[in-house]
């Protein structure tokens, strides 16, 4: 086997796991995809061969790449970025792939990867390589151009602010999960609001993105009175919704005449519905990979 040979191979091998690790780094599908790409141009033009642990120097070349992406952001970024949910990824109902289940270790969540998403870029970097992937802080400190301690500040850091955000753990039972989900359209769809404002939690939020083509939908609601208010003004009974695993949790996709109009990723916690996120940005819904629920 050739060198080139060997490194085609090894990158292969940790495709998933790098494309992970650009996942909870960016919150992008496609960027992450990208930064796997780089990485592979990177490895393709380098001397290689003085290079013991391949899957870590590949995890450091993505981190860097996903790094340099994240404060670009910031500095693009003049005024505050308004309603955002990070892309989710999508899968059948009945099962997610291979592939979805390496990319989606840990649980994490659309509800998650809002939160890391307000992590300053170098939190954000030692948080997931560390808490995430168990790089050691050793290997972190480079990255972010600090000491090992300073690294690990910046982590802690991070994880207080996660753990602050009330993150709310998943149901782990995904039948249980289907049966709350669909206690919650069942309610809505007779519009009854004792039995919605029973399958919700008492501090249910809910999180719309609809884009620059529709900021009309782009809201932040709080509360089972404001969530059930909120669905009210944009419901269309008109649209079809299809069951899928949005991040691996119970979620929905809802068309229109066969034209998907918005993701629903739903965060079922002790039995109720606590967190909603609905992507409605027609944009973004044509890069979603919605083809596997066919």
């Amino acid at each position: 086997m050739t060198e080139s040979d060997w490194l085609a191979e090894g990158f292969e091998k940790n495709r998933t796991r790098l494309r992970g690790v650009a996942y909870r780094m960016l919150g992008s599908l496609a960027e992450a995809d990208d930064a796997v790409q780089e990485a592979w141009l990177r490895l393709s033009r380098s001397d290689a061969s003085g290079v013991d642990n391949l899957a870590g120097w590949l995890t450091t070349i993505v981190a860097r790449v996903c790094l340099n992406v994240l404060r670009s952001r910031k500095t693009r970024r003049e005024e505050p970025m308004g309603v955002h949910v990070p892309d989710p990824v999508i899968s059948r109902a009945d099962g997610t792939s291979p592939e979805d289940e390496a990319l989606l270790a840990d649980s994490v969540g659309l509800a998650l990867q809002v939160v890391l998403d307000t992590l300053a870029p170098a939190e954000r970097l030692a948080f997931v390589l560390h808490d995430m992937f168990d790089l050691p802080f050793e290997e972190i400190a480079p990255l972010v151009g600090r000491s090992p301690a300073a690294s690990r500040q910046l982590a802690s850091r991070a994880r207080r602010r996660v753990r602050g955000a009330g993150v709310p753990a998943p149901d782990p039972d995904i039948g249980r999960q289907w049966e709350v989900v669909s206690a919650f359209y069942a309610a809505a769809r007779r519009g009854d609001l004792g039995a919605l404002v029973a399958v919700l939690d008492p501090d249910v939020v809910l999180r719309s993105d609809g884009g620059a083509a529709r900021p009309d939908v782009s809201v932040v609601v709080h509360g089972p009175a404001d969530v059930i208010g909120h669905g009210l003004k944009v419901h269309q009974p008109s649209a079809v919704l299809r069951p899928a695993l949005v991040n691996g949790a119970a979620g929905m996709v809802a068309s229109i005449d066969g034209k998907p109009v918005a993701v629903v990723g739903l965060t079922i916690s002790q039995g109720k519905v606590a967190e909603i996120d609905v992507i409605a940005d027609p944009d973004r819904l044509l890069r979603l990979n919605l083809a596997v629920l066919d």
